[in-house]
């Protein structure tokens, strides 16, 4: 089958070009494919990081593409329409996770499925984190262009029955990621961070937005002993000043260290190696690439209740749920994983899931979804 993959791939960094490569790599697999990329993503007065791309150092996957979509120039839409309907596809895939994509992704989607080719587009989120006014039209307007749909959580599912009750889809959790490298050993992992080797380290991981609850899991450290020591890792989107402020309001300035940048995919390894636990204290959520990351390193997961979370974690016994944001029971859980010694059993359940769940079945069920709507 030949397969117009139209997303972010590299040079963009971020989780969703790192998991659009991976799903990639395991479709090229018995099929022919062709990556169609963003000749411009977002605009840079809307990107509220520091930059939107790889930098030179990063062993991130150079899946070859063709750079032709603007996603503010209505005329690269038709380039890309062009482009894809000359490849000859017989199915378009794309991915989609912000309701800002949806005119460049939706009438694309739209021009193609008149021409013949199947649309099957994967659901990082239906419905935003961060919602904003004429969401739901623009959400509409794009899943009613596609015939098919890949969603990664049971709350994913919900909110794209929502929008369109009718939709043809198949689930598939979030495969762990393999391309970071391989785990060090735990007391090299902390020399090269610089991490006291005695402590019990809990790591926060990823972009960091207000939705996220760092400020939780600081409060929250702030209130047990001393032997508990937070990594905390990732690029601040939005006012950085609180965060240090509420370290050195918290009390906790040598017990937290604060690393305020995205990190490269060859600089992963050493942070998921050097802690204990990684814990996700989420106010909202779909689902987390960072759990796939997490148990790439055998790491187990603390993460609240929200979206599909605990889809992922509870039934694999692979980490703690616990009810929702809040800064006791993300205290008392993380104590209670280090008192009952949960590591191994965890780490140990988290073997069973990668087994289970790889990029191989969520290839397998995109081409199962392929044969459904091409019948």
């Amino acid at each position: 089958m030949r397969i117009a993959f139209l997303s972010v791939f590299y040079p963009y960094r971020g989780g969703i070009s790192q998991f659009n490569a991976c799903v990639y790599r395991a479709l090229e697999k018995g099929n022919e494919i062709r990556a169609f990329n963003f000749k411009r993503l977002y605009p840079n007065i809307l990107f509220p990081g520091k930059t939107q791309f790889v930098n030179d150092k990063d062993t991130a996957d150079k899946i070859p593409s063709i750079k032709i979509l603007d996603s503010i120039n209505p005329i690269s839409f038709f380039k890309t329409v062009r482009e894809i309907e000359n490849y000859n596809a017989d199915l378009l895939l794309m991915d989609f996770w912000l309701p800002f994509f949806a005119p460049a992704l939706g009438y694309v989607s739209k021009k193609l499925k008149k021409k013949g080719i199947k649309t099957i587009s994967i659901l990082s989120n239906v419905i935003p984190h961060e919602k904003k006014p004429g969401d739901i039209s623009l959400i509409k307007y794009f899943l009613n262009r596609c015939d098919g749909f890949i969603v990664l959580a049971d709350s994913v599912k919900k909110d794209l029955l929502s929008v369109k009750p009718e939709s043809i889809f198949r689930k598939h959790p979030h495969p762990n990621y393999e391309h970071f490298g391989a785990k060090f050993p735990k007391d090299k992992a902390r020399e090269i961070l610089n991490i006291p080797a005695d402590k019990k380290v809990i790591l926060f991981f990823g972009l960091i937005r207000n939705y996220k609850g760092l400020d939780l899991l600081i409060r929250a450290v702030g209130e047990l002993t001393n032997d508990y020591y937070l990594l905390a890792v990732g690029e601040v989107y939005g006012n950085e000043k609180e965060y240090f402020d509420l370290i050195r309001q918290s009390g906790v300035g040598d017990r937290v260290k604060f690393i305020n940048q995205y990190v490269s995919d060859n600089d992963v390894a050493p942070y998921f190696s050097s802690a204990d636990v990684c814990v996700l204290p989420y106010r909202s959520a779909t689902q987390s690439g960072i759990i796939g990351v997490a148990y790439n390193f055998g790491l187990p997961v603390i993460t609240t209740d929200v979206g599909g979370l605990r889809e992922v974690i509870e039934p694999f016994g692979t980490g703690t749920v616990i009810p929702y944001a809040d800064i006791d029971l993300i205290k008392n859980n993380v104590r209670e994983y280090f008192d009952n010694k949960l590591y191994d059993k965890y780490s140990s359940n988290i073997e069973k899931f990668k087994q289970k769940y790889t990029w191989e079945s969520f290839a397998n069920d995109i081409l199962s979804l392929y044969n459904e709507i091409n019948h």
